[in-house]
């Protein structure tokens, strides 16, 4: 049975996912520094009989997140999929205008420094066994500028920089790397709901040959200006 690690997972999109993966058969670890979240994920999941095990860190905390990683794997074996979606922390974004490089700096430690934390710790396993997935979950200012986000415009171009050249040495070796880029409210019961992005999900993981998509599908400049 496969594994898939959900990073800075929450009860909105990160248990979407462990749904969705799971009715797909895989075993889920859901890491986040919020146990009560984590709590509703393992309850949530259990009750679907999917197998699961919560492990609380903070993924600023470099150590901590890759003191979790190891004991992911020393709980299921190996890990075959690893997803990152951090919390989106709006009220830390920073106008273009406005941005510092503390804003900065701020941003890098939430996103950026994590996601390659992550990768050192689980794609030399995946080269050796010539198979897994990296996947990386973005708002929509890693692709087109938005002014309001200009912090984390610049952190989340980074980001998907790092995944593309990861894309491009890694899909010859049978380790996908992919990107999807939300431009709407996660929020149920409307086009952003969890459910529906988790489909879109688990499609581009699917797929192959193919690095990133949006969310919804075909969003241009003109969609979020």
């Amino acid at each position: 049975m496969k594994t898939i690690v959900i990073v800075g997972a929450g009860t909105g999109l990160g248990l979407s996912l462990a749904k969705k993966f799971g009715a797909e058969g895989f075993r889920v670890a859901a890491i986040s520094r919020n146990a009560e979240k984590l709590k509703v994920i393992q309850e949530s999941l259990s009750n679907l009989s999917i197998e699961t095990k919560t492990f609380t860190a903070d993924i600023t905390d470099l150590e901590s997140l890759k003191q979790s990683i190891v004991a992911i794997k020393v709980e299921f074996g190996s890990i075959d999929v690893i997803e990152f979606s951090p919390y989106a922390k709006e009220d830390k974004f920073t106008n273009v205008l406005e941005t510092t490089p503390q804003s900065v700096s701020e941003m890098l430690k939430t996103y950026l420094f994590p996601s390659i934390q992550l990768v050192n710790e689980v794609l030399p396993e995946m080269i050796n066994k010539g198979s897994g997935s990296i996947l990386f979950t973005t708002g929509v200012s890693t692709i087109f500028p938005l002014p309001f986000a200009g912090n984390a415009g610049i952190i989340g171009a980074g980001l998907r920089n790092y995944a593309e050249n990861l894309y491009h040495e890694m899909e010859g070796k049978g380790v996908s790397i992919r990107h999807l880029s939300i431009g709407t409210e996660i929020k149920s019961g409307t086009m952003g709901d969890p459910y529906s992005i988790a489909e879109a999900w688990y499609n581009l993981y699917k797929e192959k040959g193919k690095f990133e998509e949006t969310f919804p599908h075909g969003l241009k400049q003109s969609d979020v200006s």
